[in-house]
């Protein structure tokens, strides 16, 4: 058994080179599309991908392999292969499908129904398969979030006139019942769960929220209750957390901002000016670079986490949004994090694997020995 968990760990790492980068993959609401940026460079990989009408969620798979993209005026979730990243299937989904999220796992993505009556949907990513029926929701759902050991689903819903009321339901993965909705009577987005699963983070706007205050609501996953309203910009939207759970980040379409909420005080510490628009927004794995697509700007700026400040700013499609996780994560090695032998069992997997380890860099994408060695070594956690 021992020897199987391996083999399952380091299979993520065998890959095609061109997975290896992490890319981060902005759907282009206006224009259908979806660009590629390599983080590494902050410029924008090949040609836009053509996807289905209005692109709004997507979320990119643990093993970094595939990309799902909620197409909301299709109807549909495009898939795209992010070895040639060309679509490689397009999946019949239901009524107006906007955010979209995968279990760490890899085996299934949840997609949220922004329809009356709201709904969720699960996709076999196996076979990139509808199974079972919809889930039920209290209202149109926008926002969907995976708890880190994928026991619970959380999925935000959005006050709309006489469709019911907005909050955020925890959905049992196991069963894919719905086993309580909290209500926040407010328009609800962006939704996101911290690394050691123990609080959620779901932006929150007043009904009728143009111009008016809005915040964060934070939720102890223990108990479903609401612990902490943060405030933050107006139309707050996309929400990420850092790799470390140390930091949230929150992009505020209405004006134009990102706050940097503290995750141990749950205050603000900081509001960077972004584009016009600012929607959606994820932490690259590292933490060194969140990027936020400026909806109404057609760009993506990158903030450097260090600083807090705006470090370069990407031109992309018309109207990007990327609302969920569009960030390739890092590469998994064969060893444990934070286990003595991390490193050198994820060493001796690669060389036996690839005859050594010049073969295993160029294998996998890597420019040299000494940057697989550098990426083992932040996996392995030092």
């Amino acid at each position: 058994m021992k020897n199987l968990g391996l083999a399952l760990i380091f299979a993520c790492v065998v890959v095609p080179a061109s997975t290896l980068a992490q890319n981060a993959y902005i759907t282009n609401n206006g224009a259908n599309t979806v660009s590629v940026i390599a983080t590494a460079s902050n410029t924008v990989v090949g040609s836009p991908i053509p996807v289905g009408l209005a692109p709004l969620g997507v979320a990119v798979t643990p093993d970094r392999r595939k990309v799902f993209v909620a197409n909301h005026a299709s109807n549909t979730v495009s898939v795209i292969d992010t070895a040639t990243n060309a679509v490689s299937a397009t999946i019949s989904i239901g009524a107006s499908p906007f955010g979209v999220a995968v279990t760490p796992d890899g085996t299934k993505a949840y997609v949220a129904h922004d329809s009356t009556p709201g709904a969720v949907s699960v996709i076999d990513i196996a076979t990139n398969m509808v199974v079972g029926s919809q889930i039920p929701v209290s209202a149109p759902a926008v926002g969907v979030a995976v708890a880190p050991d994928g026991s619970n689903v959380y999925v935000t819903t959005a006050i709309r006139a006489g469709r019911g009321i907005g909050g955020v339901s925890a959905i049992d993965a196991a069963t894919n019942t719905v086993i309580t909705t909290i209500f926040l009577d407010r328009v609800n987005d962006g939704v996101a769960v911290t690394p050691d699963g123990r609080k959620v983070y779901v932006a929150a706007s007043p009904s009728g929220h143009i111009g008016r205050p809005a915040n964060v609501s934070v939720v102890d996953a223990a108990t479903n209750a609401v612990i902490a309203t943060v405030p933050v910009g107006f139309s707050p939207f996309g929400v990420a957390v850092t790799a470390d759970g140390s930091k949230v980040y929150v992009a505020s379409s209405g004006s134009n901002t990102v706050s940097v909420i503290d995750a141990a005080t749950n205050a603000v510490i900081a509001t960077v000016p972004v584009g016009l628009g600012a929607a959606g927004v994820a932490v690259t794995p590292d933490g060194s670079k969140v990027y936020v697509a400026n909806e109404r700007s057609n760009t993506v700026s990158v903030i450097g986490t260090a600083t807090n400040t705006v470090s370069a700013t990407i031109p992309v499609g018309i109207a990007p949004v990327a609302f969920g996780v569009f960030i390739q994560p890092a590469p998994r090695f064969a060893g444990v994090p934070g286990s003595k032998n991390c490193h050198g069992t994820s060493v001796s997997a690669l060389a036996k694997k690839f005859g050594g380890l010049n073969a295993a860099a160029a294998a996998l994408g890597f420019s040299d020995v000494q940057a697989l060695q550098d990426a083992i070594r932040t996996f392995c956690g030092g």
